[in-house]
């Protein structure tokens, strides 16, 4: 949804047009340019678009109302999808190549071990805007597919008060509160956010805990603010299930335990300096405390140990596991009559800080209108992780039940069971510089570079074979146009080429002959090379306001991407897989928004292409797909399209105002099929595309009360939003043969991740 959706997109009952006019175009805040003089694609959320449905929601928003992005439920947890734009991810799991730079209040949020953004440590109702940009240089490392900037709320942009209880199906409870307050030049802002629910399939509860503090000084010449950033999450995602268990029942799972546990805590100071109208020095500084801990139950490849190697023990092939105590693991399958798994768990702590420091200057040129900003950013953080694997007992459920046998197995043992104690040092270093000058009145011209040094050490606390120190640089350029042909059209085009170094987490497990089990294992590996993509977009955008008709909007893109030495995750299991360059890549596509808006009444229409596919051929390990040679690998070629990356999105959405005081809207959205993850060849059955609709109303029953309601699934569809395929076997599963093997006609080696049923959910608003 580009600017102008947002300016049409207001909420029900909205008197005034609030076009938004600038957009901040650098990762440090408060540099802005006016948006017809932006060169690519730009898609604005304000915060009463996130609260749209009632409870202010960012995921909801991005997913219902940004064309170009569609979700991969990897995790199958509503608080953790993978959030695609133009097929780059900005995704939670640990493993998954990350192609978007996001931010929050100018500190860039993927996280240091992995790049991974953790949407649900963003407290949704203190969000102001967030403005969603095409490739452009200016933003470093990740940037490869846009970024994201979300500005958060203070005492001058919100005042008042605003509290909301909701619930509905699955026992969600909710609330949010929120109050902002100015006087003279000081300014506060608080909000809570709130969450329960016992999700959509066995075991998948939620909690979320999001707290948000700004404290703001603002004058003429300086506006400061010191803002505190807090979350606690407990999710409990389960993950894709086999589709023969999926058949059965949706609430079905496979191997547990699966969950989350998610912790921020973040301390943000942004000052800026006016000095003249025109001219301005900005900063930010820093720091983010951020701890992770997961448990991944799961099947698992250890066994009786050969009567001729140690009988009554348990082996990893031929390999006798031990414990942390150096004992031998007695043999508990009883002889392979008791089905066992295991339960692959870790902690992340990072610890990051650093600061940016940016110069910026609106001063014509010779009578010329133009805006300069230049920029210097560092980052470093130090992340502890640590990971091992707890055996136990599969019970009825699936999941693995407690037992005293921790494996540890000695590095450079002939065993994956080894435990990983890693310290990792990162140090990112950037500077930045972007002019927009006017050619002539309506002709535009940007220029922007910046050039980049991520540092990458490694430190293993339990052995050598994870050592190693990395060192990436590059230099990133941009360049692109606008004019204004009339007031209500504006043609562009740009070309941008960005970066993405190795994470530490990519670096330790790039070995085909030793895959890790994501996300909880490292192991040696050969090096990776940092990921290039070069970016080539045209586009048109306008607006045409009439006080008898309305107000249209039409933003229109075309772009190709091409990622040289992409970074690419294999999957070996469902659990299980390894990095490794894959030569080339190509996303290419057009995205189309229609807008209109009424004084009672507002419409969108979007639509997005995406083609993806690979550039280079490469032979890959794939041992669940039926395709696979007699070494389990196979051929991905030259055109072949990445999986997950569907080709057709379209959303449609509208609000009308039935009576004053009362509104009632829905959404409408076809997402096309895609291929599983594991199926890069192609050759096997998409995953389907699906249909999915909305329902919402709100009524104000005084000027302080609002009651809302909404339906989402509202047609009750069966569909699923992430695909991979493995192996099913050996566990119990329902619907799952007990005594098939993969492979055999009668096992389906698909998984999928079941979306929402047909849910029901309402709630009461008071604002003063």
């Amino acid at each position: 949804m580009s600017s102008t959706v947002v300016a049409q997109q207001a909420p029900q009952g909205t008197q005034e047009f609030d076009e938004i006019v600038v957009i901040g175009v650098t990762p440090v805040p408060g540099f802005k340019v006016d948006r017809d003089k932006i060169p690519g694609s730009i898609q604005t959320l304000k915060s009463s678009d996130l609260s749209r449905n009632g409870a202010a929601s960012v995921l909801n928003a991005l997913d219902q109302q940004v064309s170009a992005i569609n979700f991969n439920d990897t995790a199958a947890d509503p608080f953790q999808p993978d959030v695609l734009f133009r097929g780059f991810e900005a995704s939670p799991v640990l493993g998954t190549p990350e192609g978007i730079a996001v931010y929050q209040n100018g500190v860039r949020i993927n996280e240091a071990f992995g790049d991974t953004v953790n949407w649900d440590l963003i407290p949704d109702i203190a969000i102001d805007r967030i403005d969603v940009l095409s490739a452009t240089s200016v933003f470093g490392l990740n940037a490869l597919g846009g970024a994201a900037t979300v500005t958060m709320k203070n005492g001058f942009t919100y005042q008042g008060f605003d509290g909301t209880s909701s619930g509905g199906s699955f026992n969600q409870r909710q609330a949010q509160a929120e109050y902002g307050v100015n006087d003279g030049p000081l300014g506060a802002y608080v909000a809570v956010n709130t969450l329960k629910e016992g999700g959509w399939r066995h075991f998948a509860q939620d909690r979320v805990r999001q707290y948000y503090l700004d404290l703001s000084f603002h004058t003429d010449t300086i506006t400061s603010d010191l803002s505190y950033s807090r979350a606690n999450n407990r999710l409990y995602g389960q993950g894709p299930a086999p589709v023969q268990s999926l058949a059965i029942s949706s609430e079905n799972v496979f191997t547990g335990p699966q969950n989350n546990v998610n912790n921020v805590d973040m301390i943000t100071l942004n000052t800026a300096y006016n000095f003249t109208p025109t001219l301005a020095l900005s900063n930010v500084l820093y720091f983010r405390n951020y701890r992770q801990t997961v448990a991944n139950g799961d099947n698992t490849d250890y066994a009786s140990c050969p009567d001729d190697v140690a009988p009554g023990l348990l082996c990893d092939g031929d390999y006798v596991l031990t414990d942390t105590a150096g004992q031998t693991i007695p043999d508990i399958t009883n002889g392979g009559t008791t089905i066992i798994g295991q339960n692959d768990y870790e902690d992340i702590h990072s610890q990051s800080w650093g600061g940016s420091l940016q110069f910026s200057s609106s001063e014509k040129i010779a009578g010329h209108g133009n805006s300069f900003a230049a920029g210097a950013t560092v980052d470093t953080s130090t992340t502890n992780f640590y990971s091992g694997t707890w055996l136990g007992v599969l019970d009825a459920s699936l999941s693995v039940l407690p037992s005293p046998y921790f494996v540890a197995t000695p590095e450079g043992a002939d065993s994956t069971a080894t435990p990983v104690i890693l310290n990792a040092n990162n140090k990112y270093y950037g500077a930045y510089l972007t002019d927009t000058f006017d050619v002539v009145d309506p002709l535009s011209v940007t220029v922007t570079g910046r050039y980049n040094i991520a540092k990458v050490d490694l430190a293993d606390r339990n052995g050598n074979l994870l050592n190693g120190d990395n060192r990436f640089t590059h230099f990133d350029p941009s360049v692109g146009a606008t004019y204004k042909i009339i007031p209500a059209l504006t043609v562009y085009g740009s070309y941008a080429i960005n970066n993405r170094a190795p994470t530490a987490s990519e670096l330790e497990c790039a070995n085909p002959a030793a895959p890790c089990l994501l996300p909880t294992d490292l192991a040696s590996d050969p090096p990776l090379r940092q990921v290039i993509s070069k970016t080539v977009e045209v586009g048109a955008r306008g607006t045409f306001a009439d006080s008898s008709i309305g107000r249209f909007g039409w933003d229109l893109s075309v772009y190709r991407t091409n990622s040289e030495n992409d970074i690419y995750g294999i999957s070996t299991t469902i659990a299980s897989g390894f990095f490794q360059n894959v030569g080339s890549t190509r996303r290419e596509g057009g995205d189309l928004s229609l807008t209109y808006q009424t004084r009672i009444a507002s419409a969108s229409l979007q639509y997005s292409y995406l083609k993806a596919t690979f550039r280079s051929a490469f032979l890959e390990p794939s041992p669940a797909n039926p395709f696979q040679d007699a070494n389990g690998n196979v051929q991905v070629n030259v055109g072949d399209e990445l999986p997950l990356l569907p080709k057709t999105r379209l959303k449609f959405g509208a609000d009308v105002k039935v009576l004053p005081g009362w509104s009632v809207g829905g959404t409408w959205s076809y997402i096309g099929p895609s291929f599983y993850r594991g199926d890069e060849d192609n050759l096997n059955p998409k995953l389907p595309g699906y249909t999915v609709a909305s329902l919402r109303t709100a009524y104000q029953i005084t000027t302080n009360v609002q009651v809302f309601a909404n339906i989402q699934n509202l047609f009750d569809r069966h569909y699923s939003t992430f695909g991979i395929l493995g192996d099913p076997t050996g566990v119990g599963a329902p619907g799952v043969p007990p005594n098939g093997s993969l492979g055999d006609p009668d096992v389906d080696p698909r998984f999928q991740s079941p979306a929402m049923p047909r849910a029901y959910f309402g709630g009461v608003k008071i604002s003063f």
